[in-house]
C-alpha cells in the first residue's frame, strides 16, 4: 500500500473504470478543475507535473539521441546543440503535466499550465495509480525446473 499525504489545497481524485486511480492536490480553482486535470492525468499519464520530476538520465539519453541522429542525418555540429536543445524541450512538453495540451481544450492548444494560471491555480502533486503495476511476477523457467528434477533424480 502507498500512502498519499497532503497537507495544503485541495484533494481531488478521479476512478477511471476500475484500472486506473489518480490522487491530485491542487490550489485554487475548483472541484471542476481538480476533475478534469485528474481525468487528464488518467489519459495522458504524465511522469511529473514539471520538468524538476523528470530523471535527469532520461533527458541526458533524450539529448544524446537527439543528437547522434543529427549528426547522421548530416547536419553542422555547430547546430547540434540546439538541435539538442529543442528535441529535450519537446520531450519535456510530452511528459510533464504542466506542459501537455490539456486533453478537453478546445482550440487543441492550451496547456495545463495555461488553464492553471487562467484559473488562478496550480498543482502541487499527483499521484497516478495503475491495477497491477509495481506487482512482481515470478518468472517461471520450466526447461531448468524439469534439467534440475532430472539431474536430481539421476543423481
Amino acid at each position: 500500500f502507498e500512502r498519499y499525504e497532503t497537507t495544503t489545497g485541495n484533494l481531488s481524485s478521479y476512478l477511471h473504470g476500475s484500472k486506473i486511480g489518480v490522487l491530485l492536490n491542487f490550489t485554487g480553482g475548483d472541484d471542476e478543475l481538480g476533475r478534469d486535470i485528474s481525468m487528464h492525468i488518467a489519459a495522458s499519464k504524465p511522469k511529473s507535473v514539471d520538468a524538476s520530476g523528470v530523471n535527469p538520465e532520461e533527458i541526458e539519453t533524450e539529448r544524446r539521441i537527439a543528437i547522434e541522429k543529427a549528426r547522421e542525418g548530416g547536419k553542422p555540429e555547430a547546430m547540434l546543440e540546439k538541435i539538442a536543445e529543442g528535441t529535450v524541450s519537446k520531450f519535456l512538453r510530452e511528459v510533464t503535466l504542466l506542459g501537455q495540451v490539456f486533453v478537453k481544450a478546445e482550440d487543441g492548444k492550451q496547456t495545463i499550465e495555461q488553464l492553471l494560471k487562467s484559473r488562478g491555480a496550480s498543482v502541487t502533486a499527483f499521484q497516478m495509480f495503475v491495477v497491477g503495476e509495481g506487482i512482481e511476477k515470478k518468472v517461471e523457467d520450466y526447461a531448468a525446473e524439469v534439467a534440475a528434477t532430472i539431474a536430481a533424480a539421476q543423481g
